[in-house]
């Protein structure tokens, strides 16, 4: 799909199609896309130029993967777990219950193996793949009814995806993924009694704090990177200096998005708080965390034992964490628990 001018060499600009899985000026994870966009074009000085479709022209928000390998679009905004279907290993670079948190996740991606890995997965397919923003820890979702107990999640009807979703059901929890346009009315009309979608910064709008009053912090997904894809034939026909435009846009427009979703959860928690008081935070019970967690130990460990790659992701992860947490323990969680304020 990458169109050139006919115009010398030095002067030739280069035009990709991006596909997105979110809608038209989607909010933070579509600002990342258009953020991106417009400083490679004004890096570039117009010569690289990237246009973006959203999920209301392809189609197929869940089928980014297929497109952008198939070579119907250069590139594509997404989340890696949404095709853990097509390549299981792909789910461990958006996230992974009760692993690294942002800031040490995009430490494992630049300065651990992450991308050396990320490249493995991805490679075989003639793709490439980019972190493309991260929201940060995301909440554990919106429920109808209070979750008490273990035995509240029998037969409970959930939107959740990725590793989290194999965890719930395992516990009994009747899971599903929907795209983000059909969330509220799947809530609405009670095809689902609970979802999670990401945090204040991006549920408010969605509305679903008019339908359950349950707010649950998370354990699914501390750290959660969206992703660019790239096709490999695209980007081996641009020039070395737009490649690396492309890749700073890339980088930047991440780290923007990461940055951009803290501000924005601050804001829409505290305008919830006030136009919603109904509204009331929970945090899942000990019991509950206790299943969540030895589940998630259980099916890592499989996945570990079964395939080879697998082993090798879900253990240099674990090998990260041991190293940086310590760090995050003494600074960050230290910082929070003893000096700065607790209202």
């Amino acid at each position: 799909m990458l169109v050139l001018s006919t115009a010398t060499r030095a002067e030739q600009t280069y035009t990709l199609k991006l596909a997105e899985t979110w809608g038209p000026n989607y909010p933070i994870l579509g600002d990342a896309t258009r953020n991106m966009a417009a400083m490679a074009e004004a890096m570039s000085g117009g010569r690289l130029r990237i246009r973006i479709d959203s999920s209301n022209r392809h189609k197929a928000p869940f089928g980014i993967f297929d497109m952008v390998k198939a070579g119907q679009y250069d590139m594509g905004h997404t989340a890696s777990y949404y095709y853990k279907g097509k390549i299981p290993n792909a789910m461990y670079f958006t996230t992974v219950p009760f692993g690294m948190i942002a800031p040490e996740q995009y430490a494992w991606f630049y300065f651990g193996d992450g991308m050396a890995l990320m490249e493995k997965v991805y490679a075989p397919h003639g793709l490439l793949s980019f972190p493309g923003g991260n929201t940060g820890n995301q909440m554990g979702g919106w429920f109808r009814e209070e979750i008490t107990s273990l035995d509240d999640l029998q037969g409970l009807k959930m939107r959740t995806p990725g590793f989290a979703g194999e965890v719930m059901a395992e516990l009994g929890v009747a899971v599903t993924n929907i795209p983000p346009g059909e969330l509220y009315t799947a809530l609405e009309r009670g095809t689902i009694d609970a979802l999670e979608w990401v945090g204040p910064a991006l549920d408010f709008n969605m509305g679903f704090h008019q339908i359950a009053d349950y707010y649950y912090s998370g354990w699914q997904e501390p750290g959660a990177e969206v992703q660019f894809l790239i096709n490999q034939r695209a980007w081996e026909r641009l020039p070395a200096d737009l490649q690396e435009i492309l890749r700073v846009a890339m980088r930047t427009a991440a780290y923007d998005m990461y940055i951009q979703s803290t501000h924005q959860s601050g804001v829409a928690w505290s305008q919830m708080q006030q136009a919603y008081p109904d509204v009331q935070h929970r945090t899942f019970p000990p019991e509950v965390i206790d299943a969540l967690r030895a589940t998630t130990d259980r099916l890592l460990l499989e996945a570990s034992e079964n395939d080879p790659l697998a082993r090798e992701i879900v253990q240099s992860q674990q090998d990260y964490l041991r190293q940086v947490r310590p760090w995050i323990n003494m600074s960050d969680r230290a910082y929070l628990n003893t000096v700065a304020p607790t209202d």
